[in-house]
C-alpha cells in the first residue's frame, strides 16, 4: 500500500497555522508522516511560520509542497535550531501534576506585602502592569537554504501545476489537481522546498530530521490552508496550532471554539496512564462539540505554573521570528502591551470532516487550570473571561493528609509539595496523543472530581476536595 507524506504546516509548536500542503516524493518513492510541528507568530498583517517535520522513507531526493500568499524571497526563508520546538510543545500541552494535602495543623506565615507577587521559582518580584500567452506555471525564484533547494512557483492552471511537477520528477498523489484549484483562483503561489537527501543523515529505519524551516510574508489574512493535506488521507488527522502573539491569543474564526474540560483530580493510577485518559477527555470533548476546534492552553509565554519545561526567552522569541515582527519591540515580561502569549489549538479531523481551511480571529482572555479557589474552598473549574490570558489544561493526582492530626481546629483542603520522604514524580505532560490508544471509558474510570462540560459525576466530590473526616472544617477563607 503506498503512503504518502502530508504537510499540515501550521500548528505547532509545534503546530502552526499559515499553509498546509503535502510532500511529494522524487522518482516514485514512497513517504510517510510521523510528525509536523508548526509554530505561528502573528503581529498586525506579518505571519511567521516556523515549521518542524519528520519522515520516514527511502533517502531520494522528495519535496515538500506548501501554498503561500506572495512570491517569498531568500531573505525570507531561514533553517532553525530544534529544541525550541520541543520545549513549546512541552509548554503548552496538557499536563498532569501531584499535590500532597498540608499538615492541617499548620500555620501558614504571614502575607507578602503589598506590591509584590509571588513568581514562580519562589522569586519575589515587583508587579507591572497555454500556449502563446504568459507560461501557465512560473518559477518566480529560487534559491538554497541549508539543505533545502527552494523553488516558488505560480500557477494559472491547476493541471498545469500538476503536470509540471510531475515533469520533473515528482509523483503526485491521486486527486491532487481539484484541491489546487481554489489556491490558484486566489492568487496564491506554491512554496516548494527540495531536500538534498545527501545533506541529511538517516538513521536505519530509514528515518530522518530535517532542520526546522521558518518563512515570513504579509498578509490581511490569518489563515492556514489544510486542504492539501488532506490527499488520500484515510484515517483521523491531529493537527496542533501554536501560535504566538502580542497580548493576544487566537481562535478560529470559522469552526466551533471550545477549551479542553480542566481542573478534574484523578486516581492515583493515572500516573501511568495519563495519555490514555487526556485522549479519551479530547474525543468526548469534540463528541459532544462536532467540527470544533479545542483549545488547550493559552498563557503568557515567558511564565507557566507548573513549568513542565523553561518558559520561552528573548533568544526563542527571535528564533521564531520576533526579529522580523513590525514593530521590533522586545517581549517585556512585566508589560502586558508586548508580552507574547501561546496558544495551543488542537484539532483532529478527516478529510470528510473538514472541507475548508483554517481561519483565524483574535479572541477575549481566558483563565482556568490554576491552583485558584472561586468562593474561598472550590476549586475554579472549565474557563471563564478575564482581563489576562491564564488557561491551560491541568489535571491533579491528590494525596490527603495521613498523619496525625495535634491540634483543636484543623484545616484540611490546602495542598503543596510532597511530605518528607515523599518524592514528587516528573511532571507528565499529553504529547503525540496522535498515537495513543483510545478508550472513551478513560474518563469514568479515572476521573475523581466531576467534568461537568461531560456530564461525568467523578468518584470523590468536587476538584481539589480532600477526603476530610465527618465533619472536618474546609480550607480557611
Amino acid at each position: 500500500m503506498k503512503r504518502w507524506l502530508f504537510v499540515l504546516p501550521c500548528l505547532v509548536p509545534l503546530a502552526a497555522e499559515a499553509f498546509c500542503g503535502f510532500y511529494v516524493a522524487g522518482g516514485g518513492a514512497e513517504l510517510f508522516n510521523n510528525a509536523t510541528q508548526v509554530v505561528l507568530m502573528r503581529e498586525g498583517t506579518r505571519t511567521v511560520l516556523s515549521m518542524q517535520n519528520n519522515y520516514e522513507g527511502p533517502p531520494e531526493d522528495f519535496a515538500m509542497v506548501v501554498p503561500v500568499p506572495v512570491v517569498l524571497k531568500k531573505e525570507q526563508v531561514k533553517t532553525l535550531p530544534r529544541d525550541v520546538f520541543n520545549r513549546i510543545d512541552q509548554l503548552s500541552a496538557p499536563r498532569l501534576v501531584e499535590y500532597w494535602e498540608v499538615d492541617p495543623c499548620f500555620v501558614p506565615p504571614p502575607p507578602a506585602p503589598p506590591g509584590l507577587v509571588y513568581k514562580s521559582g519562589g522569586i519575589l518580584r515587583p508587579m507591572r502592569a497555454g500556449g502563446g500567452g504568459e507560461p501557465l506555471v512560473k518559477i518566480e525564484a529560487q534559491f538554497e537554504v541549508g539543505e533545502y533547494d527552494v523553488v516558488i512557483l505560480s500557477a494559472k492552471d491547476a493541471l498545469a501545476l500538476e503536470q509540471w511537477l510531475k515533469q520533473n520528477k515528482y509523483k503526485i498523489p491521486d486527486g491532487a489537481e481539484p484541491l489546487f484549484k481554489p489556491y490558484i483562483q486566489q492568487g496564491m503561489k506554491f512554496f516548494v522546498a527540495k531536500v538534498n537527501a545527501k545533506k541529511v543523515s538517516f538513521n536505519e529505519k530509514g528515518q530522518a530530521k530535517l532542520s526546522p524551516l521558518r518563512f515570513h510574508y504579509d498578509s490581511e489574512k490569518f489563515e492556514l490552508p489544510v486542504r492539501l493535506g488532506l490527499i488520500n488521507a484515510k484515517e483521523k488527522q491531529d493537527l496542533i496550532v501554536h501560535v504566538l502573539a502580542k497580548n493576544q491569543r487566537y481562535e478560529l474564526a470559522n469552526l466551533p471554539n471550545v477549551t479542553i474540560p480542566t481542573n478534574i483530580d484523578l486516581a492515583p493510577s493515572a500516573k501511568s496512564e495519563f495519555p490514555y485518559f487526556y485522549v479519551s477527555l479530547f474525543d468526548r470533548t469534540l463528541e459532544k462539540n462536532p467540527k470544533a476546534v479545542v483549545t488547550e492552553y493559552a498563557w503568557q509565554a515567558t511564565s507557566c505554573d507548573p513549568c513542565p519545561t523553561s518558559p520561552l526567552s528573548p533568544a526563542d522569541f527571535a528564533t521564531l521570528g520576533s526579529d522580523v515582527l513590525p514593530p521590533q519591540v522586545p517581549a517585556d515580561p512585566y508589560n502586558p502591551a508586548t508580552q507574547f502569549v501561546l496558544t495551543r489549538l488542537h484539532a483532529r479531523y478527516d478529510k470528510t470532516s473538514l472541507g475548508e481551511d483554517l481561519v483565524f480571529r483574535a479572541a477575549k482572555p481566558i483563565v482556568g487550570g490554576r491552583e485558584f479557589l472561586t468562593d474561598g474552598d472550590k476549586l475554579e473549574q472549565g474557563s471563564r473571561p478575564d482581563a489576562w490570558n491564564n488557561f491551560q489544561g491541568r489535571y491533579a493526582i491528590r494525596y490527603p493528609w495521613k498523619g496525625a492530626v495535634k491540634c483543636d481546629k484543623p484545616v484540611y483542603g490546602r495542598w503543596g509539595g510532597p511530605w518528607p520522604n515523599e518524592q514528587r514524580a516528573a511532571q507528565t505532560t499529553a504529547t503525540d496523543t496522535a498515537f495513543v490508544a483510545r478508550d472513551p471509558a478513560k474518563v469514568e474510570a479515572l476521573a475523581e472530581s466531576p467534568v461537568p462540560e461531560l456530564a461525568v459525576k467523578g468518584k470523590k466530590g468536587r476538584a481539589g476536595e480532600a477526603l476530610r473526616p465527618a465533619g472536618a472544617p474546609g480550607p480557611k477563607k
